[in-house]
């Protein structure tokens, strides 16, 4: 048996809620009304994405990208895509690249290897002292055993795969060897990812000495690829939709060097004798791990030092 107080309580929650909806609905068209322009150019605001036309003709180290093949023109809008549409990754590449180019710049062509190699450390690194999840490190994103192998020093105090010159020339001896037995820049790239053994198996296996004809890793069948994205949106960062004026690029470091062949016990000490702080000059030596230096018997290390002025951003440019 119902209960008619209960029943009048229901039916008057009901009309409540039905009220407060007619009421909310009611409000919703008042503002829709008041300023209809306003509200249908807020439902109308869309953003414009579209694909970016690739340019004619894309070289890499002055070697053709045959972009007359699908696969190839594809794989290269993936990577275009991809960096361009990344957009705070690709603006800080842009800006890092203004700072650490010229290095690199000048180190690839002492060891005469096409210039656009400079654009492999983009994609390998972001121009940033990386670190991979299996402990590829720096710049150049060399493994440890490997280094070593080739005459760096990698300990818990050193760790020359931070030293943008020092890692630059390693990879320029790799490249060197590379050249010698491939006799082209491409794969000579490529297998500074991919290994010259995983180059070679899968020569022998397909039948193929041509990078853009050879099926390859995921990472390394894009490998080129990226670091040609990268090559045209630093290049020509407008095209790819990019304000950059000169003015947002970050600047060269201004420094001179120091030379020391004896242990440093306490290099905030150090800094402050040459009128700078442990800060700067960590973020100038970065391959100084310690807060001291043990150094090897009869080495000699370059420890950059911050030129005056060099932290002011007025004064940076300015300093010689």
């Amino acid at each position: 048996m119902t209960n008619p107080n209960r029943k009048t309580l229901l039916a008057a929650f009901v009309l409540t809620c039905t009220i407060i909806i007619i009421f909310s609905i009611a409000q919703s068209f008042k503002g829709f009304s008041s300023n209809p322009g306003r509200e249908l150019q807020a439902l109308d605001t869309v953003y414009t994405i579209k694909p970016f036309k690739l340019p004619d003709n894309v070289t890499f180290a002055d070697e053709k990208m045959p972009l007359d093949n699908f696969d190839t023109r594809e794989s290269l809008e993936r990577e275009i895509l991809i960096s361009a549409y990344r957009h705070s990754s690709a603006i800080l590449i842009i800006k890092r690249a203004n700072r650490f180019l010229p290095l690199i710049e000048k180190i690839l062509k002492e060891y005469n290897i096409p210039d656009d190699f400079k654009y492999l450390v983009a994609a390998e690194s972001e121009y940033s002292n990386m670190i991979s999840p299996v402990g590829a490190t720096g710049f150049w994103q060399i493994m440890p055993e490997t280094g070593r192998e080739e005459g760096m020093e990698i300990n818990t105090v050193i760790d020359e795969r931070y030293d943008l010159e020092k890692s630059t020339r390693f990879a320029c001896e790799f490249f060197l060897k590379s050249y010698e037995r491939y006799g082209n820049w491409t794969l000579t790239a490529a297998s500074y990812n991919g290994g010259r053994a995983g180059i070679d198996d899968q020569i022998f296996i397909q039948h193929q000495n041509n990078y853009y004809d050879l099926l390859l890793s995921e990472e390394t069948a894009r490998y080129i690829f990226r670091a040609v994205a990268y090559k045209l949106v630093i290049t020509d960062p407008e095209r790819y939709g990019f304000n950059i004026g000169k003015d947002d690029l970050y600047p060269e470091l201004k420094y001179y060097e120091v030379k020391v062949d004896s242990a440093i016990t306490n290099f905030s000490n150090f800094a402050e004798k040459f009128g700078t702080n442990y800060k700067m000059l960590k973020f100038l030596n970065p391959w100084l791990r310690k807060p001291y230096l043990t150094p090897k018997p009869n080495k000699e290390y370059m420890i950059k030092i911050p030129a005056e002025g060099m932290r002011n951003i007025e004064k940076t440019e300015t300093v010689n």
